[in-house]
């Protein structure tokens, strides 16, 4: 039985907080490797996204070079339309393959009302990805894993992972004001943005 990870995300762009994300995944979530997937329209999010899909793939595949047990995929790309997680996790599903699909603490709290949550509670089990400043969260998390344990079998597991103090939001704030995002993006990712002249 081979255990993949599935990571998704708008990745708009991917910084050092995602990086983490996949390196604690990866050496914490019980998986042999890790599936990368960026979305193509993300249901969840209002914002229209201003950077092509295409742009966010090959930032992806920038970001995540640092390991070869990482996968970028292009399968919700390719499939235009809405990104709906249980659509992914159907087609990534096989009988020797065990899915775990990493979330964080919002995506946990409002995963019973995304589309066909029991489908995403049968195929993977739910790894969240909590970080050391949402310990507030504790009860409030465990109560719903607990109500998704009861309503569909949920199988949901918890990882902690160091607080990072930036979000891509802020990041395309600060690329577009032309301040120094060094510290926040991979160096081949950043060089990618300042080519084609991402954010600005």
């Amino acid at each position: 039985m081979k255990h993949i990870g599935v990571y998704g995300g708008t990745f708009s762009p991917p910084h050092v907080g995602h990086m983490h994300a996949a390196q604690i995944f990866l050496r914490e979530g019980g998986i042999d490797e890790l599936t990368v997937i960026p979305t193509y329209v993300t249901p969840l999010k209002e914002r229209k996204e201003q950077t092509s899909p295409e742009d966010r793939l090959e930032m992806c595949r920038l970001a995540f070079a640092f390991s070869p047990r990482i996968t970028v995929s292009d399968m919700e790309i390719l499939r235009e339309g809405k990104s709906y997680t249980s659509e992914t996790l159907t087609q990534l599903s096989a009988p020797d393959v065990h899915l775990s699909f990493l979330c964080g603490t919002d995506m946990l709290l409002s995963m019973g009302t995304w589309h066909a949550p029991e489908t995403i509670f049968r195929l993977a089990t739910v790894v969240c990805m909590r970080r050391e400043c949402e310990q507030e969260n504790t009860e409030l998390l465990l109560k719903k894993a607990e109500e998704y344990r009861m309503c569909f079998g949920a199988d949901i597991r918890f990882l902690q992972a160091p607080p990072v103090r930036i979000s891509s939001s802020e990041i395309r704030s600060s690329l577009a004001k032309g301040d120094d995002c060094s510290a926040y993006l991979d160096a081949s990712v950043l060089a990618y943005i300042r080519e084609r002249g991402l954010y600005l």
